[in-house]
């Protein structure tokens, strides 16, 4: 992938010196309270790897964010096709992210998930772009809803690769952002 350039961010493709901060937002309780799983180090290198490939076969994913002032990787934000959702088409484009604690609430995921819309609509030039969570993941769907995406309670699902043993994060909701949405609000905020 050609690397996104935003005013505090590089989104780019992951590098081996990003290992450790990828094991550690796979394994840290915080940041995957979402999540039935932590990864240990050989479980994350592989799925570093499968991100990566997914990066260089298709030109987008969920790549790495990096601040481009320090060159330090922060977590990832990006672009994925889903399977996950029932209730929609396969291949759905879907928007998400995972930070390090240490920079949550500085507005990194906001600020690069806007450059990742703007590549899904105008260079995928996809119709429509999703994101889920978990119910009570408020700190992400409070993300969503900056994004200018729209809660479909109608959508909403039980995860079907979350296990019996985690009741609690099985119900999924759903956000929606349509092409003419985001063309409408970009247009508003000019």
């Amino acid at each position: 992938m050609k690397p996104i350039r935003t005013e505090r961010l590089i989104l780019r493709n992951w590098e081996d010196r990003d290992r450790e901060l990828f094991h550690r937002i796979n394994s840290d309780d915080r940041v995957m309270e979402f999540f039935p799983f932590r990864r240990d180090r050989a479980a994350a290198d592989a799925k570093m790897d499968e991100f990566r490939a997914w990066v260089d076969e298709d030109g987008y994913g969920f790549a790495a964010a990096e601040i481009a002032a320090t060159g330090e990787c922060i977590g990832f934000v990006g672009l994925l096709a889903t399977d996950d959702v029932p209730s929609l088409p396969a291949d759905t484009i879907e928007i998400g992210w995972r930070l390090a604690p240490e920079y949550w609430g500085k507005g990194y995921v906001t600020e690069a998930s806007e450059a990742w819309l703007a590549y899904g609509f105008e260079t995928l030039a996809v119709d429509e772009i999703v994101s889920f969570a978990v119910a009570e993941n408020h700190r992400s769907t409070a993300v969503m809803k900056r994004l200018g995406m729209t809660a479909d309670p109608l959508s909403d699902f039980d995860h079907p690769s979350i296990p019996d043993s985690h009741p609690a994060l099985k119900r999924h909701v759903l956000y929606r952002l349509s092409r003419e949405d985001w063309q409408a609000r970009k247009k508003a905020a000019v």
